[in-house]
């Protein structure tokens, strides 16, 4: 799931906060995505009970997510579809390989997918000396450029238009002026050869229908649709709790989705398809597979802690009102989901706090990402969570381990502590520029690499106290 098997979390981080225009454009970006949505919201006049709706339509399905996979299970072989249950990412890949074989393709066109970049499919079939093609645009400019998504939903929002020009010249074989319509002309007919000519397409799966074997796909361009109904077989990509009920239970969803993803009321495709093709049908698969992926969110459905994650729409609402995410992006996190919900989520999939043990640390606790999700998710207690998991499994740095003892050891001992209080306030010129503390060796250079520190005071508030204290008696003394 890591973006880079070398990621080091400091060089990363450092990598974004001097990056100015990826902070600009991912600010930018996210205010204009929350902003839209406050005002689309607004315009329901009781977002709340919307939102209280889509926490317990959630809830529900996580509660009984047994019973309704069995009813989508046997809804979509009724109907003719072939299913594949797969318990880790490596089985996915597998299953969709043998897929591959059977038929003898080389190439495939793909609609966007997170399931599909949670268990790193792209890298895997091209392994296999097949030609991978993102149909969205966003997707298809980052998959030129070898990056991942930035974001959940504007993946390529950290690029601007010279320079998504200059990733298209090479493919063109000729200068491109960087205007949106030559740069959508180009990647137009690009696309459209590949849509044309392939026979098989991998779509994602924003919603599956449980009680009719539908599945729901959510996109402001075209892509999903021909991915969808041109080529002979298609395979869709689900996790594993992405169901509804029924019809009633996803038209609150899907406003609940626009809304908090873009603040559109609808997005301009909303595509529910039934596969694969019957006699009457006049396009669609003749062959369609829906695999379906665990990747350790049963073990999310068990732990009473952080089973209400699961009830992620996967809108980025949170990304949009973070303060940590909107100053460095999404890269620096290193895993594939970004933002409050990949801090949340990414070490439950993974199961492993050795390794993303320092996601939970991205946030600033303001709670602002709980108040944003569309489905009540307290993203910010869950967080606290993770850090509270992550210490009791003794994952807790040594550094920070001796930090800690020193700071409980000074701060038991008040006369100790003020003589170091006071050796600080009279030593630190040499850190001070401009009345603030600039610099300092590990690992007070963590943070003063990118912010200042105050001064220490050269009185301590303990020392003043005896002076105010007396000043406020005689204050009293005088008001009577």
């Amino acid at each position: 799931m890591s973006l880079d098997n070398h990621y080091d979390v400091n060089a990363a981080l450092d990598k974004a906060l001097n990056d100015d225009f990826l902070r600009k454009a991912t600010r930018r970006a996210t205010d204009r995505l929350r902003n839209n949505k406050k005002a689309i919201t607004d315009e329901l006049g009781n977002w709340e009970e919307w939102r209280q709706a889509g926490e317990k339509i959630r809830n529900h399905v996580v509660l009984n997510l047994d019973y309704y996979l069995d009813m989508l299970i046997d809804n979509v072989e009724k109907n003719g579809g072939i299913v594949h249950l797969a318990k880790t990412p490596e089985e996915a890949v597998n299953i969709t390989k043998d897929i591959f074989k059977k038929h003898g393709f080389k190439s495939v066109i793909k609609s966007k997918s997170m399931i599909t970049e949670e268990i790193h499919l792209n890298p895997a079939l091209e392994k296999d000396g097949i030609e991978v093609v993102e149909t969205d645009l966003a997707e298809y400019i980052i998959q030129i450029a070898n990056e991942p998504p930035s974001h959940i939903i504007v993946p390529a929002m950290h690029k601007n238009r010279d320079q998504i020009a200059k990733l298209f010249e090479p493919i063109a074989g000729h200068p491109l002026d960087s205007d949106t319509p030559t740069l959508t002309k180009f990647a137009r007919e690009q696309l459209r050869q590949k849509f044309m000519a392939s026979k098989i397409g991998i779509t994602g799966c924003n919603f599956a229908v449980a009680d009719t074997g539908t599945v729901t796909m959510v996109t402001n361009e075209g892509n999903g649709r021909m991915t969808s109904t041109i080529p002979e077989v298609q395979i869709t990509m689900m996790g594993m709790e992405r169901i509804v009920p029924s019809f009633k239970e996803l038209s609150v969803l899907l406003n609940l989705l626009a809304r908090s993803a873009t603040g559109q009321r609808l997005s301009v495709y909303t595509t529910l398809t039934t596969p694969p093709r019957h006699e009457e049908d006049l396009d669609g698969p003749k062959e369609w597979h829906l695999v379906i992926l665990d990747h350790n969110r049963s073990e999310i459905l068990g732990d009473e802690e952080f089973r209400s994650s699961l009830r992620c729409i996967r809108c980025g609402a949170c990304f949009n009102v973070c303060p940590v995410y909107r100053q460095v992006g999404g890269h620096a996190y290193g895993s594939v989901y970004s933002g409050p919900i990949g801090v949340v989520i990414t070490p439950l999939l993974e199961q492993d706090y050795e390794k993303w043990g320092h996601l939970p640390y991205f946030s600033s606790l303001c709670a602002a990402c709980a108040e944003a999700c569309p489905v009540r998710i307290p993203l910010h207690d869950l967080i606290v969570k993770h850090r509270d998991r992550k210490v009791l499994k003794g994952y807790t740095p040594n550094l920070e381990k001796k930090i800690f003892k020193y700071y409980g050891y000074y701060f038991s001992r008040p006369k100790t502590l003020n003589k170091f209080i006071r050796l600080g306030a009279k030593f630190q010129f040499v850190l001070v520029r401009n009345g603030r503390i600039t610099g300092g060796p590990p690992p007070l250079s963590n943070w003063t690499n990118s912010k200042t520190l105050p001064m220490v005071a050269k009185q301590t508030f303990r020392d003043q106290w005896p002076e105010l204290e007396k000043n406020l008696q005689n204050m009293k003394r005088g008001d009577k």
